[in-house]
């Protein structure tokens, strides 16, 4: 009979296994999850699953049996820090198994071993239903007016928007004016100056051509 023998030998000696456990369980709390055989994979479960009451319990008794097996410092450290919130409301359940067929070569069964999450914050809050506001209907004779009032507002705005765009429109074309009106007085000016101009050349013309317009007045005369 296998009285107080707990765990399997899986035909190893008592110092290979304990040493081979505490390596699976240290890569376990550092990675949250290792793939491993079925069988080494539920044994594996038991040594976790005493760490972690190790850990709810928290205090330096505890902490220095949990250096005893898990390898790292680090590791032990962010487990005690995490159990109380990560596994606080609960009490054993700490790991899940997943068998994923059979490994190549010696066909043995693999499984992956990893650690729930069953932290309290995550829980879905209740939302609290906002109380109904009673809404007040107002008479339809009421809505009327003011719809009316809104309209005659909306005709007024457009009115003064179309009275604003006329003045802007005059206010443009008024230098247009001014610009026309200098320009016709500059050609006034430069047709008068042309015309004089044209008087003095004939003033200045040869006294030659004067002598032969009056011979030939001369000679219609006696005609």
């Amino acid at each position: 009979m296998r009285h107080r023998k707990a765990g399997l030998k899986l035909n190893r000696t008592n110092s290979h296994r304990n040493a081979m456990f505490k390596n699976m369980v240290t890569s376990l709390f550092k990675h949250e999850r290792i793939r491993t055989t079925d069988v080494k994979a539920k044994e594996l479960r038991r040594w976790a699953d005493n760490l972690i009451t190790l850990a709810k319990r928290g205090d330096l008794h505890a902490r220095r049996q949990a250096l005893a097996i898990v390898r790292e410092k680090d590791v032990v450290h962010k487990l005690f820090e995490n159990a109380a919130q990560r596994y606080g409301s609960v009490a054993g359940g700490y790991t899940r198994i997943t068998k994923l067929g059979r490994r190549r070569g010696d066909a043995a069964p693999i499984s992956m071993i990893e650690l729930i999450s069953t932290e309290t914050d995550t829980k879905k809050k209740k939302k609290k239903k906002k109380p109904k506001v009673a809404i007040e209907r107002k008479p339809v004779v009421k809505e009327k007016s003011l719809a009316e009032e809104t309209q005659k507002e909306k005709e007024q705005a457009k009115i003064e928007e179309a009275a604003e765009r006329s003045e802007e429109k005059a206010a443009a074309k008024e230098p247009a004016a001014v610009s026309e009106e200098a320009s016709e007085e500059e050609s006034k000016v430069e047709e008068q100056a042309a015309a004089a101009v044209e008087l003095q050349e004939s003033e200045t013309e040869d006294p030659e051509s004067e002598k032969s317009q009056e011979k030939h007045e001369d000679t219609e005369a006696k005609k």
